[in-house]
C-alpha cells in the first residue's frame, strides 16, 4: 500500500509541475510566465476597481468558491463566484443549465474584469458559454482544464492552464494546487509572507 501511495503523490506532483500553459494564440508559456500574466491581470483588475470571477461545476464549483474567498480575504483581490443555489436553480429552470453562468456574467461583468473558468473536461457547455459571455464583456479570460489536450475551453482563454490527465481527482487537485500556489507566491510565500492572520 505504501508504494501505491508514494506512486500516487509522485504522479500528482509530476502533473502539477508539468502543467501546460498557453495564450489565446496557442503559444506556449512556462508556468512562471503564466503566473506572471495571471498576477498582472488580477492586480490590474483589482486596482482598476474591477473583480475576478470564478466559475465551475461540481468539484470545480467547490474550487471556485474556495478560491473566491481566499483571493478576497487573504489576497486582498476583489473576487466572487456565481454558485448561489437560488440563482443556479432559477436560471437553470428559466433559461437552461447551459446558461446559468453566462446570464450572471452578462449581468454583472464589466470591461476590465477577469473570469477564471474551471472545468476538468474543458467541455462543459455552461462553462464555455460563461467564457463567451465574459469575452463579450471585454473581460480577461483564464481557463483551467484537463482531459483531452484539444478540449474547447483550452482554446478560449487569454491564458490557459492545462493538466494532462483524464482522472478527475488528479485534475481537480492540480487545479486547486495551482491556484493556491499562485496566490501564496503572489502574497510573498517564502519571502516576507507570514501565515499569521491568514488562518482559514
Amino acid at each position: 500500500m505504501q508504494a501505491r501511495i508514494d506512486k500516487y503523490f509522485v504522479t500528482l506532483n509530476r502533473m502539477i509541475c508539468t502543467t501546460e500553459v498557453t495564450d489565446l494564440q496557442a503559444r506556449q508559456l512556462s508556468l512562471a510566465q503564466g503566473f506572471s500574466v495571471l498576477s498582472d491581470a488580477a492586480h490590474s483588475a483589482h486596482d482598476g476597481g474591477n473583480k475576478i470571477m470564478f466559475i465551475g461545476n461540481g468539484g470545480s464549483a467547490g474550487i471556485a468558491s474556495h478560491l473566491a474567498i481566499d483571493f478576497s480575504k487573504n489576497g486582498q483581490l476583489r473576487s466572487l463566484t456565481f454558485s448561489d443555489p437560488a440563482s443556479l436553480t432559477c436560471l437553470a429552470n428559466d433559461l437552461g443549465y447551459e446558461n446559468v453562468f453566462a446570464k450572471q456574467i452578462s449581468s454583472h461583468a464589466r470591461d476590465g474584469d477577469v473570469l477564471v473558468a474551471i472545468s476538468s473536461s474543458g467541455r462543459s457547455p455552461n462553462i464555455l458559454a460563461g467564457a463567451a459571455a465574459a469575452r463579450e464583456r471585454n473581460c480577461t479570460v483564464v481557463t483551467f482544464s484537463g482531459f483531452d489536450d484539444n478540449n474547447d475551453l483550452r482554446q478560449r482563454g487569454d491564458l490557459n492552464f492545462y493538466v494532462r490527465s483524464h482522472e478527475y481527482g488528479f485534475v481537480e487537485v492540480a487545479h486547486l494546487s495551482l491556484c493556491h500556489a499562485f496566490l501564496d507566491l503572489d502574497m510573498g510565500w517564502d519571502q516576507a509572507y507570514s501565515v499569521a492572520g491568514a488562518k482559514s
